[in-house]
């Protein structure tokens, strides 16, 4: 009987340990979305997309909302791609973001429209999407 509890207390540790693991972090300050497609998309703080769009002039700045919302202030260098076309799988989405491997950091006002285009390019096979949540959040300078 002895042996027996102790093979149960074996089972039920290696069970506990495998379900407690953590999983592999993302770089310092990034965090990784994966949706059950496998699609993956990155979120970024408005510091780190600074740095980046400092050191990257090919960087895509995209931002997701309004044609009026982007007329009343976006971040300098931004396109307008308004988060319905990209859901909607739009020809525009082409037009706008020819390059499926350029880096693009996708913005709104508040951070919950650019997940979703977040999501739906990653989903479209672009392949380095960076989140970097609203504008309300932005610390920099905005153009109007």
């Amino acid at each position: 009987m002895k042996k027996f509890l102790m093979l149960v207390f074996a089972a039920v540790l290696a069970v506990s340990a495998v379900c407690f693991a953590e999983a592999p972090k993302a770089a310092e300050g990034t965090q990784t979305v994966q949706t059950q497609t496998a699609a993956a998309y990155k979120t970024l703080t408005p510091q780190q997309a600074k740095q980046r769009m400092e050191q990257n002039d090919k960087i895509v700045v995209l931002d997701v909302r309004t044609q009026e919302e982007f007329a009343a202030g976006h971040i300098p260098g931004a396109v307008l791609l308004p988060v319905d076309l990209i859901e909607a799988k739009s020809e525009e989405v082409a037009k706008v973001l020819p390059d499926k491997d350029a880096e693009i950091l996708v913005y709104c006002r508040s951070g919950k429209r650019a997940h979703r285009a977040s999501q739906a390019l990653a989903d479209m096979g672009y392949t380095n999407i960076e989140h970097i949540g609203g504008i309300m959040d932005w610390p920099y300078e905005i153009v109007k």
